[in-house]
């Protein structure tokens, strides 16, 4: 019996003409904002006011009086995590009209603040429809603008999805991942082009997700990845063993496109230009978030971010030489100047209200506005996705030296980055005040307090999948101060760096130990 394939045929014309139909809107829409910015992003403050000014929030300042970005920042005070959070455990439990008007049903699980494993973001159907998925829609859309020849729609883009399992928070809100609520949530004609099916992404087992998705999409026509570079790096190199293939490109030759973000994607680029040899291969930096979808390369050529300035979130500016003092100011987009590092603050769709989201930017240029990503406002580790914070650091060292009665004069950490024959990983340089007597239960025990207490490092350690267990480094005594001295850092207000998402700190110290030993 012959199977009709002309309903299939159909539905894919169908998806092809009206994403092209979109793409050609999304096209004015560009050209408007990035030459008027400040009108545009009025627009959207004024639409995030008149949305809320009936929620609890809206009506606690005033929101049906405010009538300028100046009164808003005047009358609204800067938030945080911590601030909204118990606004939040009220949406989550089912009452509406908080934050954001309605019942918010959907908050994306990501990494904790200092006094919680993990945070709930508030996804609004308006924040998924016009933010998140709008703006994968963007990356579609940029991408054919610069290569028009592209024969991307051709084929599926595929998709390694959450890490975290779609669960219920109560009998009215659920969550999951970002990842993992696009993916529930796919609107039918998205489904058509994207691989591999929803019940396959959302395994929260990695290992049993990666060879499920192997299965299912070894014999389709790949011809666009999109996710995070470290866990795609894991896939291909699966990929590759079960199929015995050189490079990616013998097993899907129409692979033409990986839009990624999350992390640095340098690090990777290196190892991803020998998996898939080929000069027609592009790769494209996305800026998103579990709070919002922010920016996109769309300058092949500069790895910069143009920021999205009419997807539903409105922009403000903290001078990071600022940031710290009680008398601190928010600018407009409108104020920013090129070569400022800034911390970046937002309100969105989803009832979050000039919310500092904790990263860093910078601007590489106005008119359009381009940005590029310089950071968090505390140092970190997050070259695998796992967000590490210094407090996370001091909980898990303090917990260390309590279980080996060891303590800690100085120490600072760092990533490894994967290469073609090791994982990746952190390692820890740390002088003693007084030595454990067993490094391998200090280790033990720093590494399990760290997992305790920050679900992404959880997730990128889950069996070793990605970060491999912590690489310990035991520092003479004297060496940080030798360090910090040979750099002209000693004394005032000079301090050790504790984490950081490079090598910098990492590779100086160690020629300092071992200068015989190349790094």
């Amino acid at each position: 019996m012959q199977h009709n394939s002309k309903p299939k045929a159909d539905m894919v014309s169908l998806f092809n003409n009206s994403i092209q139909k979109l793409f050609s809107l999304r096209y004015k829409k560009y050209d408007f904002f990035c030459k008027y910015p400040v009108e545009q992003q009025n627009q959207v403050l004024s639409h995030l006011l008149k949305s809320a000014q009936k929620t609890e929030w809206g009506l606690m300042y005033n929101y049906k009086e405010i009538r300028t970005p100046e009164e808003f920042a005047q009358k609204v005070p800067l938030t945080d995590y911590e601030v909204l959070k118990s606004w939040i455990e009220r949406m989550i439990s089912g009452e509406k009209d908080i934050l954001w008007p309605g019942n918010v049903k959907w908050f994306a699980k990501s990494s904790g603040t200092t006094n919680d494993k993990s945070k709930f973001i508030p996804i609004s159907d308006e924040s998924l429809y016009k933010t998140h998925y709008k703006s994968n829609i963007d990356v579609f859309a940029t991408y054919l603008k610069n290569y028009p020849d592209s024969k991307i729609l051709k084929g599926k883009n595929l998709t390694i999805g959450g890490s975290h399992r779609v669960s219920s928070l109560s009998d009215k809100t659920r969550t999951g991942d970002l990842s993992a609520v696009m993916l529930y949530n796919l609107p039918f004609l998205a489904r058509v082009k994207n691989t591999p099916s929803s019940d396959i992404a959302l395994i929260p087992d990695f290992e049993e997700k990666i060879e499920k998705i192997i299965q299912a999409t070894i014999h389709e026509d790949i011809t666009s990845i999109a996710g995070v570079p470290s866990w795609f790096l894991i896939l291909i190199k699966r990929v590759l063993e079960v199929t015995g293939k050189d490079n990616l490109l013998e097993v899907w030759p129409n692979l033409e496109a990986f839009a990624h973000g999350g992390i640095n994607f340098e690090p990777y680029r290196e190892q991803y230009e020998k998996l898939i040899p080929s000069p027609n291969m592009h790769y494209m930096n996305t800026y998103n978030a579990s709070e919002g979808f922010f920016g996109l390369q769309n300058d092949p050529k500069s790895d910069d971010l143009l920021l999205m300035l009419d997807n539903g979130i409105y922009y403000e500016f903290i001078d990071m030489d600022e940031f710290f003092l009680d008398n601190r100011k928010a600018i407009t987009i409108g104020e920013v100047k090129t070569g400022v590092n800034y911390a970046m603050v937002i309100s969105t769709t989803g009832g979050l209200w000039r919310y500092i989201i904790g990263d860093t930017v910078t601007f590489t240029s106005t008119y359009p506005h381009k940005i590029k990503i310089t950071g968090r406002t505390k140092h970190f580790i997050n070259a695998f996705g796992e967000e590490l914070i210094v407090d996370n650091a001091e909980k898990g060292l303090q917990a260390a030296c309590k279980a080996t009665g060891a303590s800690i004069s100085e120490y600072s950490a760092g990533p490894i980055f994967m290469d073609s024959t090791h994982k990746g990983g952190h390692q820890w340089i740390i002088e003693f005040d007084k030595t454990p007597e067993n490094i391998a239960l200090f280790t033990e025990t720093l590494d399990n307090e760290l997992k305790a207490i920050n679900s992404d490092y959880e997730a990128k350690r889950y069996k070793n999948i990605t970060i491999s267990k912590l690489d310990i480094v035991v520092a003479p005594q004297g060496t940080f101060y030798q360090w910090m001295k040979s750099r002209g850092k000693i004394g005032g207000q000079n301090k050790i760096p504790r984490l950081a998402n490079n090598r910098e700190y990492l590779d100086s110290l160690l020629e300092l130990i071992n200068p015989s030993q190349p790094v």
